[in-house]
């Protein structure tokens, strides 16, 4: 099997106070980490802003596992090149952020726990 192009990192913390009460514990956001030319990328949809970052890291430096071991959530994905048209519309938050990095088409897939599940089943 070929390596994961991207980890999905699933937290429980939230900027938005009210999505405590509706959202399953320890996946109430999301985001994905692409490794690129040797580089990660981080890009981290918040609720009022998009945060891409490219960490320092050393070489060899393994930052999933590194996030795993402080408690987040951290799946492989793989990013679906293939062109298929326009997603389909939907909210925009943290998990429709991250499906259209991965080229994901899932329409029930609109939490972070669905999201984390649907990951889960298809790798």
């Amino acid at each position: 099997m070929m390596a994961p192009d991207a980890f999905v990192v699933f937290t429980g913390e939230t900027e938005i106070r009210w999505l405590r009460f509706f959202l399953k514990p320890g996946f109430r956001h999301c985001f994905v980490l692409v490794r690129k030319g040797g580089r990660w990328i981080s890009f981290d949809p918040l609720a009022h802003r998009i945060d891409l970052d490219a960490p320092e890291v050393p070489d060899g430096f393994d930052l999933p596992e590194w996030l795993d071991q402080r408690g987040f959530t951290v799946v492989p994905a793989w990013i679906d090149r293939r062109v298929r048209g326009p997603a389909f519309f939907a909210p925009m938050n943290c998990v429709e952020a991250v499906k259209r990095v991965l080229g994901l088409r899932a329409r029930c897939v609109v939490t972070p726990w669905r999201l984390y599940r649907h990951l889960k089943k298809i790798s």
